[in-house]
């Protein structure tokens, strides 16, 4: 188990004041079956009257209006994480992580690396574990890939990550889940905290005999316990860590993120 003190901010910068702004927000991690959270706080601004809610993926949902002119918008979220992969408590899995999600559609080059996927897993044997399967197409898919920041957007399918051969841990995760679900296995999207890191991570989570089980194509290593996880679901879609709409005539936004995560003492 490591105690981790984790400090993430966004911030968003308008080119001219916007009104009528509705916002939702999964920024805060929850308590979950390989983590507990305590001592969160969470600072708008501007500052608005929000309601939290539980979405069906058990992530935090933050939503609030803010009708004023304003030209910035933020958020500040900070606590303590107390994280244990060595024993992750059961939970039901659900089916709908075994078939394809609207950016995890696979097309050829999602079909030949599977084929070389399936040959690897073949090679260790009929009683191989879901996640000895799950850690061969995480190798394969960190081969496939040059970490490129830039050269997708959050639109990008796993199909059109892989044929450009170029990503960021969203694209990673993306084509590692489309070429898992075609194999037969359970896995999941998540998007979270790294220690050490100056930015949200993403990662996978495949099921095996009750539990999930992480692991970061982007590293090409298991999950250890210094990833603490804000949401999941089938794909990035699921996982938006802030999405909005507002009034204004020919706004262009900038947005500046910063997460920090470091370990403290138990």
């Amino acid at each position: 188990m490591r105690k981790l003190e984790f400090d993430y901010e966004m911030r968003l910068s308008f080119s001219s004041p916007v009104t009528e702004h509705r916002f939702q927000l999964r920024c805060v991690p929850a308590t979950g079956p390989r983590q507990q959270i305590v001592d969160t706080q969470v600072v708008l601004d501007p500052d608005a009257p929000v309601e939290t809610s539980v979405d069906s993926f058990d992530s935090i949902v933050i939503t609030g209006y803010i009708p004023q002119p304003h030209a910035t918008f933020g958020y500040h979220v900070t606590g303590l994480a107390f994280v244990d992969t060595e024993h992750v408590k059961p939970e039901p899995v659900k089916p709908l992580y075994r078939f394809e999600s609207s950016l995890t559609m696979p097309g050829p080059e999602i079909a030949a690396l599977s084929s070389r996927c399936a040959a690897r897993i073949a090679r260790l044997g009929p009683d191989s574990s879901p996640s000895a399967k799950a850690a061969e197409v995480m190798d394969e898919v960190f081969h496939a890939f040059t970490y490129a920041p830039g050269s997708t957007t959050v639109r990008t399918t796993a199909e059109q990550a892989l044929t450009q051969g170029s990503g960021v841990c969203q694209d990673y995760a993306h084509v590692m889940l489309a070429a898992c679900r075609r194999l037969g296995l359970s896995a999941r999207y998540i998007a979270g905290l790294l220690n050490g890191e100056g930015a949200t991570h993403a990662w996978v989570e495949v099921y095996e005999n009750g539990r999930w089980i992480g692991l970061d194509p982007t590293h090409d290593r298991m999950v250890d316990d210094g990833y603490i996880t804000i949401a999941h679901g089938r794909d990035y879609r699921d996982c938006m860590l802030d999405i909005g709409t507002f009034s204004g005539s020919n706004v262009d936004q900038r947005q500046w993120v910063n997460a920090s995560v470091h370990e403290q003492k138990l």
